[in-house]
């Protein structure tokens, strides 16, 4: 990711329904993050790029205080590029990272609200599992699930 990626990736971010405006402004506080001071920050962020253009990214970064353990933070497609396999490869790209890196575990927390019944359904065909649910945790009625991937 360089510093000339992040006007894109702000425009995907914003034109995907799932996010609030309040989680766009923490995207963009660890792109900025990053952008500062890469890998160093705690998080990592690789781009994916459709016919030269940025078409969607993944942010991601090992989990403190653990031993092999990583969070995916965001995984965002244009929603118009949505299906042509991008947040595949970006999920792949960053499980090889991770298992190079000597990572074990991936967990990744989401909703349980319909809104991001497509986003469940991706990851548990790529082989994550629903670990836990803290109930009513972002808002009443929208609880919390954690997803988890041994490596």
């Amino acid at each position: 990711m360089s510093h000339k990626d992040k006007a894109a990736l702000l425009r995907i971010l914003k034109n995907t329904p799932e996010f609030k405006p309040f989680e766009v402004t923490v995207a963009e506080e660890l792109i900025d993050g990053c952008l500062a001071g890469g890998e160093k920050s705690g998080y990592i962020i690789q781009i994916a790029e459709d016919n030269g253009e940025v078409a969607g990214y993944v942010c991601y970064g090992e989990t403190p205080c653990t031993v092999g353990t990583w969070d995916i933070y965001w995984i965002a497609v244009d929603r118009s590029r949505r299906g042509k396999g991008l947040g595949k490869a970006l999920s792949e790209a960053t499980e090889t990272a991770i298992k190079k890196a000597r990572g074990r575990l991936i967990f990744i927390e989401t909703s349980s609200t319909p809104l991001y019944d497509n986003t469940r359904q991706f990851y548990l065909a790529r082989g994550y599992e629903v670990i836990a649910r803290i109930p009513d945790f972002y808002s009443s009625g929208d609880d919390k699930l954690i997803l988890q991937k041994k490596l």
